[in-house]
């Protein structure tokens, strides 16, 4: 069907069959796509969404893959991946970038303009577009805090034939929560948003950058394919130092494991599959709830079949 809908994508190379999962995401871990799609704008995004809903055909948007478990069998239908839909444009103290630009390479631009605000976030390996659906956040500061709109696209027919298809959000309509918002409630697909930041000798803003990546790099395993932090923190509690508490500290399932560096990340060590992984968190979840009696909620998200 795909073949037959979008040929022109096709023989520009923006879809693929069967693409290998695993190089797109930060766990290096995950079957093929079914079909692969890299849209290069907001009209091819718009003509693939539409294919997809007129032939129910499932579809996932896929931005930098850092807080994502792929099955180990790969996913059934497309995959967008948004890599390419990456601008940055900026006015005044305002920055407008696309859901598809890096939220390293968004922090940069922001301080090659003299533009405070986006300290925080220039070591979260994600893309613009994850860090507004989920609410990213580090250091006591999150996305809401800088954020002043976004545009989306409604994943329906009517809505994406409509002579205005992307529409705006104000920043209080984003329903911020702890790695929450309204692109998850309502499965919105967003675009691009417009961050509200301020001015700042570009010195000071690398200094604090380095302030917070020399953390980073002190406190998490960034030299081993992980998701980050698996689990979200449980009220009252912090959830490495339960897992270590329970004598988790390296615990391997297959190659994947517990970090020695920090125990609220599971790393692969080469190899690791997906089943090694959800095996690995399960353990870890009914080990800390016999011990403590806290249930861990996952934090990143699983793709695929089962």
């Amino acid at each position: 069907m795909i073949k037959e809908q979008l040929p022109a994508l096709i023989e520009k190379g923006n879809i693929r069959f069967d693409v290998p999962l695993a190089p797109y995401t930060s766990f290096k871990i995950g079957g093929p796509a079914e079909v692969f799609c890299q849209p290069q704008n907001i009209e091819e995004l718009i003509d693939i969404l539409k294919v997809a809903l007129s032939f129910n055909i499932p579809y996932f948007i896929l931005g930098n893959g850092s807080n994502l478990l792929i099955s180990d069998k790969g996913v059934d239908g497309i995959v967008i991946q948004t890599s390419a839909l990456n601008q940055l444009k900026h006015e005044g103290n305002l920055i407008e970038a696309y859901c598809g630009a890096t939220l390293k390479d968004l922090c940069y631009f922001a301080k090659e303009e003299g533009l405070s605000g986006l300290e925080f976030a220039s070591g979260i390996p994600g893309t613009v577009g994850g860090a507004v659906f989920m609410n990213a956040g580090a250091y006591g500061s999150e996305i809401k805090d800088v954020l002043l709109s976004s545009d989306y696209l409604e994943p329906n027919l009517d809505s994406l034939n409509s002579l205005n298809p992307i529409k705006h959000l104000n920043a209080n309509e984003h329903n911020f929560a702890y790695r929450k918002s309204i692109f998850q409630e309502k499965n919105l697909i967003h675009i691009k948003s417009v961050f509200q930041l301020q001015p700042e000798d570009p010195n000071i803003i690398t200094e604090k950058m380095r302030s917070f990546e020399e953390k980073r790099t002190e406190k998490q395993p960034l030299d081993l394919p992980s998701a980050g932090s698996v689990f979200k923190r449980p009220e009252g509690f912090y959830t490495g130092k339960l897992i270590e508490q329970c004598g988790l500290r390296g615990y391997q399932i297959g190659k994947a494991a517990i970090s020695e560096k920090h125990c609220g990340f599971i790393v692969n060590l080469g190899g690791a599959t997906a089943a090694d992984v959800l095996a690995l968190i399960k353990y870890v979840q009914e080990t800390v709830y016999n011990r403590f009696g806290v249930k861990l909620e996952t934090e990143i998200r699983f793709l695929g079949k089962e």
